[in-house]
């Protein structure tokens, strides 16, 4: 079974988000994993977003990338730039991916407006995933 790691900065949106549709496109095919190089807490709306979908993030926890230092990676997909710029050495032979995602979270506006950024940032990240999904695990089986 394929190992995956989901990295950005903080492991509170943009790789919760990434880790519930792989979670749901790779099914049985990948143990998928997120973390940050910081730790802020899953965002609320970030789980509120995944609600309206379908998909449930609200057990997942914010997680550092200190503490999988001693898994054998096969993928690590960077979600935004300052995760990549500071994603530590992994002793692994991980193929790695990376795609800069807006930031939901420093979206300003009404609340509405917020919620379509959250939206928005959700369907790219959906579609990636699908994608990812598609082009590395389903194919290679």
């Amino acid at each position: 079974m394929k190992k995956i790691l989901v990295l950005c900065t903080g492991n509170s949106c943009r790789s919760q988000i990434a880790e519930g549709y792989l979670r749901h496109f790779a099914a049985e095919k990948a143990e998928i994993y997120s973390a940050g190089v910081e730790t802020h807490g899953v965002n609320p709306r970030a789980i509120a977003t995944m609600k309206e979908d379908g998909i449930d993030i609200s057990t997942h926890t914010s997680n550092n990338i200190d503490e999988y230092f001693d898994i054998d990676f096969d993928y690590v997909i960077t979600v935004c730039d300052h995760a990549k710029e500071r994603c530590p050495f992994f002793p692994t032979q991980a193929i790695k991916f990376h795609y800069n995602f807006p930031d939901p979270a420093k979206a300003i506006g009404t609340e509405e407006e917020i919620r379509e950024q959250f939206r928005l940032v959700r369907e790219l990240i959906k579609s990636y995933s699908e994608n990812f999904v598609e082009n590395n695990l389903r194919s290679k089986n």
